[in-house]
This record gives C-alpha cells, sequence and structure tokens, in this order.
C-alpha cells in the first residue's frame, strides 16, 4: 500500500479553544472496518466527555495512542487504510441508522453495531453470571473513572444495569465484596495506602485553572443576605400538585432561579463582563443562567441558553433537562460556554452559605445555602420559619456596591414574598 492510502485522523476541536484531550476508550481495533460517521473512540475533554465518529471509510491499520492518554488537538490518533488493498480482513459491519451522539459532538451509528462488538465476558455479564476476564465491559465514563480512582477492575465487576452495564452500585459493591483470592478480612490495598495520588486533568484541571484565574484577575465582593422563604416553599409544593408541571422537576431552586431572572431584568447592568483588551464593559442583553453542578468528573457549570426568555414551567424544564443530562455525564462543551452569571446551591450539601468564585467572563454568582427551620420574628411573633441564607459575588471592577446590594435584595424579597414574580416580571 502507498503512502496515499492511509488517511491519518487528527484530535479534532471539540469545543472552542480546547489544547487537549483525554483518549477514554477506544471502540475499534487494528483490522476493524469502520464506516463514514462510525464512532471510533471516545474523549474527555476539560468540559465534557466527546465521542469521535470517523470521518471517512477504510481499515483500522493502527492506534497510536493508549487509553488514557492525553493527546493534543492536531495529533493524528488512529491511521486508517482507504485503498483496496488495505491489507486487513473486512468486516464491515450491516448498513444502519445513524443518530445524534449524546454526548454532544457528532453522530454515532445505532446502539446495536456497539452491542456486536460485546464479546463473551460482556454476554455473561448481561446474563447477570460471573465476568469473564479479558471482557470488554460496559461502563459510562464517570463509572470508569470511579473504578480507576477506587483500584477497581472493571472486568472483574458483576454489572446490574440493562444490556450489561456496569453502574456506579457495582462499583461500590465490588469494592465491599472480599476478594475470592484473599481472606475474607484482608482490606482492599487502597485502605492500607496512607497516600492517594490523583492525576490532575480533564475537567478538574481545567476548573482549577479556571478558578484560579478568576479568583486572581476579578476583585471579588460577597454579600450575604438571610431571608424567610416560608412562602416561596409553600408555592413549591402548590406547583408539584399544577398539571402544568406534570412531570417537570419542581424544587426551590426553579423560584431561585426565576427570583434571580427577575432581579437582573430590574438590573440589567449586573449581567455584564469585562473586556481587559478593549477595556470596555460589555453588557449582555440575554441570560445564559449558568447552574454549578457536581459530577464524577469534578464541578461543571452548564447553562441555560436565553433563560430570560422563558415562563416558569420551560424553565422548570430546562433545569431538568440540565441536571439530568450533567448527573450522566453526557453534557456537551457547547452547554457549558456562554454562561452570564451563575447560581451555586450549595445547600445541598447541608451547608449554610459560601463566598463562591466567579466563573471566567461572568460578574456575579449567587450562592444558595441550606433551607432550615429557624426561630424567626414573623407578625410581631417569634415563630418557626423556613430560612435560607443566599451570598451574591460579584466583579467589583464592573459591578459597585449598590448594584450588587440591590440585586441580593430583590432576589431575597421575591423568595420573601412569590407574588412579587407577578409585579415585576
Amino acid at each position: 500500500m502507498t503512502d496515499s492510502s492511509v488517511r491519518e485522523f487528527k484530535m479534532p476541536d471539540v469545543g472552542e479553544g480546547l489544547t487537549e484531550a483525554e483518549i477514554l476508550k477506544w471502540y475499534v481495533q487494528p483490522g476493524d472496518t469502520v464506516t463514514d460517521g462510525q464512532v471510533v473512540c471516545e474523549v474527555e475533554t476539560a468540559k465534557a466527555a466527546v465521542e469521535l465518529p470517523i470521518p471517512y471509510d477504510g481499515v483500522v491499520r493502527a492506534l497510536h495512542f493508549p487509553e488514557g492518554t492525553t493527546v493534543d488537538v492536531g495529533a493524528s490518533i488512529v491511521a486508517i487504510g482507504t485503498g483496496t488493498a488495505a491489507g486487513a480482513p473486512e468486516r464491515t459491519p450491516p448498513p444502519e441508522a445513524r443518530r445524534p451522539v449524546l454526548v454532544g459532538y457528532g453522530v454515532s451509528t445505532s446502539a446495536t453495531r456497539r452491542r456486536a462488538r460485546k464479546d463473551a465476558g460482556d454476554l455473561a455479564r448481561s446474563n447477570g453470571h460471573a465476568p469473564v476476564t479479558g471482557g470488554r465491559p460496559l461502563a459510562k465514563p464517570p463509572v470508569r473513572k470511579l473504578a480507576k480512582d477506587l483500584g477497581v477492575d472493571l472486568t472483574t465487576v458483576v454489572p446490574s444495569g440493562p444490556d450489561g452495564i456496569i453502574t456506579r452500585e457495582d462499583v461500590h459493591a465490588a469494592v465491599a465484596a472480599p476478594s475470592s483470592a484473599e481472606p475474607e478480612a484482608a482490606p482492599a490495598s487502597y485502605d492500607t495506602a496512607r497516600e492517594t495520588r490523583v492525576p490532575v486533568k480533564g475537567v478538574r484541571k481545567a476548573t482549577a485553572a479556571a478558578m484560579v484565574g478568576s479568583a486572581f484577575t476579578a476583585p471579588h465582593v460577597t454579600e450575604f443576605v438571610t431571608v424567610d422563604v416560608t412562602r416561596t416553599m409553600k408555592l413549591v409544593e402548590e406547583l408539584k400538585q399544577d398539571k402544568e408541571y406534570t412531570g417537570l422537576r419542581v424544587n426551590p431552586l426553579l423560584l431561585i432561579a426565576k427570583a434571580l431572572l427577575v432581579a437582573i431584568k430590574r438590573h440589567p447592568d449586573i449581567n455584564a463582563s469585562w473586556d481587559e483588551a478593549a477595556q470596555e464593559i460589555v453588557v449582555k442583553h440575554y441570560v445564559n443562567l449558568g447552574i454549578a453542578a457536581a459530577t464524577p468528573r469534578g464541578l461543571i457549570v452548564p447553562n441555560i441558553k436565553d433563560a430570560h426568555t422563558q415562563t416558569l414551567p420551560q424553565l422548570a424544564g430546562s433545569l431538568g433537562e440540565l441536571v439530568s443530562t450533567a448527573r450522566e455525564g453526557k453534557t456537551s462543551p457547547a452547554a457549558m460556554q456562554g454562561g452570564t452569571v451563575t447560581i451555586t446551591n450549595v445547600g445541598v450539601f447541608g451547608v449554610d452559605t459560601g463566598t463562591p468564585i466567579l466563573n471566567p467572563g461572568e460578574s456575579a454568582i449567587l450562592a444558595v445555602g441550606a433551607i432550615k427551620l429557624q426561630p424567626w420574628v414573623h407578625k410581631g411573633k417569634v415563630k418557626l420559619r423556613q430560612v435560607t441564607t443566599l451570598a451574591l459575588s460579584f466583579d467589583h471592577r464592573l459591578v459597585d456596591g449598590e448594584l450588587g446590594s440591590k440585586v441580593l435584595a430583590d432576589v431575597a424579597a421575591v423568595l420573601e414574598q412569590p407574588k412579587r414574580l407577578i409585579n415585576w416580571v
């Protein structure tokens, strides 16, 4: 074969300005026949997990990097023989309809092709039998990372998910179960280690760099307010019974998000960014509302595009989709770009409040603390009320104390008296 019949598939820039990605999983091996649009590997960028489709037909000649390798954008990752004398046995899969890739990039074949590559170990696991050493276990990237961090070999894990997919619970169960090769009392090796070193890469590496850059670039100011949200909590319960919200995620965060959007509408200068090169303040006439989400890969902040245009039911649907997608590790790079203001709900961890660091390019971030029953003066009497503490951090270069205070006060006022949503919208 001549060199002209070999094409090198290079690591693409699957986000905006990303410089590297880690190869999580190869779905092909040398000798496999591939077709245009077939997913050949899954990679993890600083923003999300991404499946890469090959853009042409041919036979895999070589994989240039093993799984777990971080590769620069533009580097060749796989060689494909595209000539008639590819020199490898043809194993062309049957033609199948192509579907969008769930993790936000390119196209993929149907699930049938992926499952057709199961070996005996995968089939045994999907049937609930003991795993076969050397098989190719099915697991989502967050589960693979969990197993790697805990030192669990996925080929030894018995899956409980559909079609033999290993879940997080399966990995934890494997950790808790005693090894058949050791006495039952013997602890796992990672438990006896005095230290564990975890490489900083992917989402965690990008988050660390962004937070350091933000903390030492934008002068942060944080203000706090404690507010009685009893009426908001009652409204949440009422909305859950409303037929218009059937099947939607209705919780305090929904009304907090709406309260922040109302406050931004009343004080639009808070929704801005600082252009250092041009020495300009850029006021955004749209709100891409970021929601900080803790995932197995680390903290990510996907955002709801044009959240200011959405009705309350629409916002509920967007929040539900955002959260479920983040938990499944399927958030696309595009969903994490272009945010203008962010909410971080530290209250879900039982924390009263915090001093959040701004996302780069944004001027404000609202932290929401835990909602707790506390003694509170209500109508001249001390009663038990549901109370929370809000914290608003803002960039003091473009947001002064007055503006920041007004925005925070408006959010608190709406949560104290939700009927203001009607009067202020």
